[in-house]
């Protein structure tokens, strides 16, 4: 199907991050601090719903759905999963405690500035593009405004995982060899 070709190996590449998040997590989830807990749930959430959001005009459109129709049922798609994965990480009671500790124990800014470039500042972008295919006032548009929600979710998962595993709570002291006589 012409138009999709491009959003299969957004799948394909989202789901290395949700395996990488998911090794991640299981060999190390014992060991994890609770902020690198939910940055792997964020890699999770945001690699699955790229890989739903992309697979799904494929999916569609095998129904014979084409045109304006497949990206609106693709958006509203999109729309919906996004909207649950969100609620649902939210109302975690890992990430809520987390929230209020890192609001009374980071800078502000500190906390602004990590946040916002991997949450807030795209996010907008995302539900904007989605919802402009879903209100349609730019129907040649469609297909593009639709690429760009899924790649800015490929982008926040992205950013996340290295968020994840570059930005790490202090560690004990790992051991070091002695060396023999």
């Amino acid at each position: 199907m012409q138009g999709t070709d491009v959003l299969v190996p957004l799948a394909e590449i989202a789901g290395v991050f949700v395996g990488f998040g998911a090794l991640i997590a299981v060999r190390s989830g014992a060991t994890m601090a609770l902020s690198e807990i939910i940055w792997m749930r964020y890699v999770m959430m945001a690699g699955i719903w790229v890989v739903i959001a992309a697979l799904a005009p494929t999916v569609i459109g095998s129904y014979g759905v084409a045109g304006h129709e497949l990206w609106l049922a693709c958006s509203l798609v999109a729309l919906a999963l996004f909207a649950a994965m969100v609620i649902v990480f939210a109302l975690t009671p890992e990430n809520q405690a987390e929230r209020a500790r890192a609001s009374s124990a980071v800078p502000r800014g500190v906390a602004a500035a990590v946040y916002g470039s991997t949450v807030w500042l795209p996010m907008p972008l995302l539900l904007v593009a989605l919802a402009l295919v879903v209100l349609g006032p730019f129907p040649d548009q469609e297909q593009a405004l639709y690429l760009t929600a899924v790649a800015v979710g490929l982008y926040m998962g992205a950013i996340a995982l290295f968020v994840a595993v570059f930005w790490q709570g202090p560690r004990a002291e790992l051991p070091t060899e002695q060396a023999g006589p």
